[in-house]
């Protein structure tokens, strides 16, 4: 497909997204790179996001929890293992930035325990919780879980039941979300 693509015509945007895929592997494959792009290198990264993270600012945020990330994993290490103390610390900061995903998981985290960090129900449903407040679907239904079976905490069917209904809207507004692209209009 040759020259400007008309956004306004669905069949044009269709045929532009499908050739889209095909000339950038047949590029790859011309620059003899059949896997496409650069080689992942996670200690360059690592040291990227920590940069930006200690930098503070509006990327910080994410910045942090890519951090946590590869501390989790271990793929930003020397000795390439799993530093959860580490990762704990990185997702806590990126949490009480408002970060949704590091809520998550350091309610993972204290879910299950892990090397440096405990199992901590308390400690897990305060940070589902916390990530349920920011619209994580998957927090809201850990925290529901959580009451409804009483793990950890006192069981109660009444915060179960608004938990899971909070988790089923986000979900429900989600996929509208999703639908919502039209064209032409």
């Amino acid at each position: 497909m040759a020259g400007l693509v008309n956004f306004e015509d669905e069949e044009e945007v269709k045929e532009y997204l499908e050739n889209l895929g095909v000339e950038f592997s047949f590029q790859c494959y011309k620059e003899k790179d059949p896997d496409g792009g650069l080689p992942a290198d996670f200690k360059t990264a690592y040291s990227c996001f920590l940069k930006s993270c200690k930098k503070g600012g509006k990327k910080s945020t994410e910045a942090c929890h890519n951090v946590g990330l590869l501390e989790h994993d271990g793929r930003g290490n020397d000795d390439e293992k799993s530093n959860a103390s580490l990762a704990r610390d990185y997702y806590s900061k990126a949490c009480d930035s408002g970060f949704a995903p590091s809520c998550f998981n350091l309610s993972a985290m204290y879910l299950q325990g892990a090397p440096g960090v405990p199992k901590d129900m308390s400690r897990a449903l305060e940070y589902s919780l916390k990530a349920c407040d920011l619209r994580h679907i998957w927090a809201c239904a850990n925290a529901s879980r959580m009451y409804k079976l009483g793990d950890g905490v006192e069981k109660n069917d009444a915060k179960a039941e608004a938990l899971k209904n909070r988790a089923m809207s986000l979900h429900k507004e989600q996929q509208g979300d999703a639908r919502s692209l039209t064209f032409g209009e």
